[in-house]
């Protein structure tokens, strides 16, 4: 299951490939549907970049530059939700509360915690049973390692008030956020299904 599939009208899965890959995600919905409130990993990218965009006097404000540094992670974590949800319960499904209550299960503690295992040569055993093939294979490492540097930067920006941040801090953590959802997507189908089974059933 890719990380993003913009909904059930949408035929482009999310490649890491820009705007084209949700042009269809204001078509309206059929009559038949109820509309679902899933953040869209690619307006939050449009947001970040707009709220670095140099004012007609003046540099970015500082809390521009933050939110837009929080906006890049926050892309690929409910990204990562949606991917889980869609895999678990069905894509079909996003407009029910057990569709709702999947994709509420992942708090940040744990996607961190499960990305410090994962990024790792070998994983711990009681990880590396659920895992087909045997491991998770460089693309979802990288992605690991990368969703980590970015929400160690989100976690700065809000809440350190000594950090003094610069607009290229935030195309920096922008193009990594797009760097992590496209090598997500270039991973095998079977391996990215075993990092959202163990995302969202955590092995004890």
């Amino acid at each position: 299951m890719p990380l993003w599939i913009p909904s059930s009208n949408c035929r482009i899965a999310f490649a890491g490939k820009g705007r084209s890959a949700f042009r269809s995600w204001n078509m309206p919905p059929r009559k038949s549907s109820q509309a679902v409130a899933i953040l869209n990993p690619e307006h939050l990218f449009d947001q970040a970049e707009k709220l670095i965009l140099s004012p007609p006097a003046g540099r970015p404000r500082q809390v521009d530059i933050r939110r837009a540094i929080s906006a890049a992670y926050y892309a690929v974590f409910h990204a990562t939700l949606a991917a889980a949800a869609d895999q678990f319960v069905g894509v079909t499904k996003r407009n029910t509360k057990l569709y709702t209550l999947v994709y509420r299960s992942v708090d940040h503690g744990w996607f961190r915690d499960l990305c410090l295992e994962v990024r790792k040569t070998q994983l711990p055993d009681k990880y590396q049973q659920y895992v087909t093939g045997g491991g998770l294979g460089g693309n979802i490492q990288a992605f690991a390692a990368t969703a980590l540097e970015i929400q160690k930067k989100r976690h700065s920006a809000d809440y350190d008030p000594s950090l003094r941040v610069n607009s290229s801090d935030a195309v920096i953590a922008i193009k990594a956020a797009r760097s992590a959802l496209t090598r997500f997507n270039t991973a095998d189908a079977d391996v990215r299904e075993s990092f959202l089974g163990l995302l969202l059933f955590r092995p004890r």
